[in-house]
């Protein structure tokens, strides 16, 4: 039986105050080469500082993090040199074309002669835009930039990948082709980090931490999070004017949380069988008529909400 990978990141105890705030607070975590690893949260929860940490670009406070065998603090240069980083702003100069960009980046990363050549095809056939490298970057769709962004951080084949927020205002059909470059790197080895804020998007992640006022509230698979114990059990009601529906649930008796979902409700609630018939009453007592009310499994987004609920607040926002 063959030995388990060692870890491409280790973060223990990782911590950046900026001055009495504190962004992130005692974080820890591992991800193995060939993993896609997601930390979710939303804006402000310390995501992008915790990867900024990572990648050598901001000294903790506290802690140690260990990057592709390199000391983060002691040996930021040699982390940058075996990582790839892609920020939400996709990091490339908009008034250079597509070839300008990667030749930018070939010089950044040190690449030279055939190699540079071989890895500037690569980048072109990957993103779609072999017929496109005389355009201005700044002229491509969103979905193309991502992937030329992308391509031209992958040009020196780190081992490490950082993709912080990388599908922000990107459509639907271009997240998932990403996330389809995302799975054949990991398929390859590379130890893949991304942060987001979309929960429909962490489900794509192999594991999971959540991350929440710079702590990290749970981790685990998305399967293993779901079942977590703090999460109770969610009913979904299906009622007319659920905004309004969510004053006439407060206070009631084993009601944990009540959120807004689509065009209905979830109730995070102790006991499903116990409950249902007291939320039924309340809102037809009420005038709220209601549609539909039954258990249902949890969602990541029912999760992150009930984890968050008994995660104590800390400095970060």
């Amino acid at each position: 039986m063959s030995p388990p990978p060692t870890a491409a990141i280790v973060a223990n105890g990782l911590t950046r105050r900026f001055g009495e705030f504190v962004a992130v607070d005692g974080v820890s975590f591992e991800v193995t080469p060939g993993e896609v690893f997601g930390l979710l949260g939303p804006n402000g929860a310390g995501k992008s500082t915790t990867i900024r940490m990572l990648c050598g670009l901001l000294v903790p406070t506290a802690g140690r993090a260990v990057v592709a065998g390199h000391d983060v603090a002691r040996e930021g240069e040699r982390v940058k040199e075996r990582i790839g980083y892609m920020s939400q702003r996709f990091s490339l100069y908009e008034d250079l074309t597509v070839a300008e960009n990667i030749d930018f980046y070939a010089g950044i990363y040190g690449l030279r002669g055939a190699r540079r050549v071989e890895r500037g095809a690569w980048v072109l056939a990957m993103s779609g835009l072999a017929s496109r490298s005389a355009d201005l970057a700044g002229t491509l769709a969103t979905g193309l930039k991502q992937r030329l962004a992308l391509g031209c951080a992958l040009l020196h084949e780190p081992p490490v990948l950082f993709l912080d927020e990388p599908t922000s205002g990107v459509d639907p059909v271009s997240r998932r082709r990403f996330w389809d470059l995302i799975y054949s790197l990991a398929a390859s080895g590379v130890a893949v980090l991304v942060t987001t804020h979309y929960m429909d998007e962490a489900e794509y992640c192999d594991r999971l931490a959540l991350i929440d006022a710079g702590r990290i509230a749970a981790e685990g698979t998305p399967r293993e999070l779901k079942g977590d114990r703090r999460v109770g059990e969610v009913v979904e009601i299906v009622c007319a004017r659920p905004q309004d529906a969510m004053g006439s649930l407060e206070g009631l008796a084993g009601v944990q949380d009540a959120a807004l979902f689509g065009r209905g409700l979830h109730l995070t609630v102790t006991d499903a069988g116990a409950v249902l018939p007291g939320v039924r009453g309340a809102l037809e007592s009420a005038g709220f008529a209601v549609e539909r009310a039954e258990p249902i499994p949890p969602s990541l987004e029912d999760v992150f909400v009930a984890v968050a609920r008994h995660t104590p607040t800390g400095g970060a926002s």
